[in-house]
């Protein structure tokens, strides 16, 4: 263990739309709590519901944001969202600055997601179709709250899909733009209302032969089929969130060759050998640590 990463302040790992901290031996963000505490980091996940409004999750992390603080007496937290989770955290920032010292976005749909988009289009409101859907993914989420052993938060499968819209996250942004950037796919402020915003992400790049060990990652390969129903990103996307759709912040870098699933290290580190995520976190830590934070 060393100390090289012992922030300031503790790091809250935030999870995004069908996540969870630990079901049996598989984790949410697989062996990077753990790096990060060998680092000398001290951190913690949050438990949200798997599916919901991006404002109904970021007033579960604002309790739990509370409870950490309580626990450790440190005087703010710093967030790190993936995916849904970076609105998540976004959000929690925006009401509560006081008690966050930085927000980082890893693969968040902060300009909303191309693939929500579609799926949003193939169910029409009020039909059969959208309800049947809206039941079985509300009824998953709901499982994965039981099977992960936590206590049981609301879940709302189609709230959590229009949250991610390009038209969700737009109305989202309107009411908490900290950290945006004012043009597509340039950076954020740096800084605002005390909060630090950073943001990182990848992008599936090359043939499928060229995966490395990602050729046998099953959700890798799904990335993959995803990635194609991108227009505005085509070619510059992870599957779920295009590369630009992610920038807020000072953006570290947002064309890791990495999918969505990849930047939380699934399955079973089944990544890339040219990038690997879990040092990601680690060195972001470090950035955190050398900034104060």
């Amino acid at each position: 263990m060393t100390d090289t990463a012992n922030t300031q302040y503790p790091i809250l790992l935030v999870h995004g739309l069908f996540g969870f901290d630990r079901i049996g031996p598989f984790n949410y963000f697989n062996g990077i709590k753990e790096a990060l505490q060998r680092a000398g980091a001290s951190v913690f996940i949050a438990s949200l519901s798997a599916a919901h409004s991006n404002e109904t999750r970021g007033e579960q992390l604002l309790v739990q944001i509370a409870r950490i603080l309580q626990q450790t007496g440190a005087r703010r937290v710093n967030l790190i969202g993936h995916s849904q989770g970076a609105l998540t955290a976004r959000y929690a920032a925006a009401v509560a600055p006081e008690s966050v010292a930085s927000v980082t976005s890893v693969s968040g749909p902060n300009h909303g997601s191309e693939l929500a988009d579609r799926l949003r289009l193939a169910f029409i409101p009020g039909k059969l179709p959208e309800k049947v859907a809206a039941s079985l993914t509300t009824a998953f989420g709901t499982l994965i709250t039981i099977i992960s052993g936590k206590p049981q938060l609301p879940q709302h499968a189609l709230q959590a899909l229009n949250a991610l819209t390009s038209e969700g996250v737009a109305a989202f942004n309107l009411k908490y733009p900290q950290g945006l950037p004012n043009t597509w796919g340039g950076m954020g402020a740096a800084k605002v209302n005390g909060v630090f915003y950073y943001s990182w992400s990848g992008i599936i790049k090359g043939s499928l032969l060229s995966e490395s060990m990602n050729l046998l990652d099953p959700m890798h390969n799904a990335c993959r089929l995803l990635a194609t129903f991108f227009t505005t990103e085509y070619k510059e996307n992870d599957g779920l969130v295009g590369r630009f759709s992610s920038h807020l912040g000072t953006v570290i870098q947002s064309d890791y060759p990495m999918d969505h699933l990849d930047t939380i290290n699934h399955l079973a580190g089944l990544t890339r050998h040219k990038a690997n995520p879990v040092e990601l976190y680690v060195k972001h830590a470090q950035r955190l640590k050398k900034q104060g934070l």
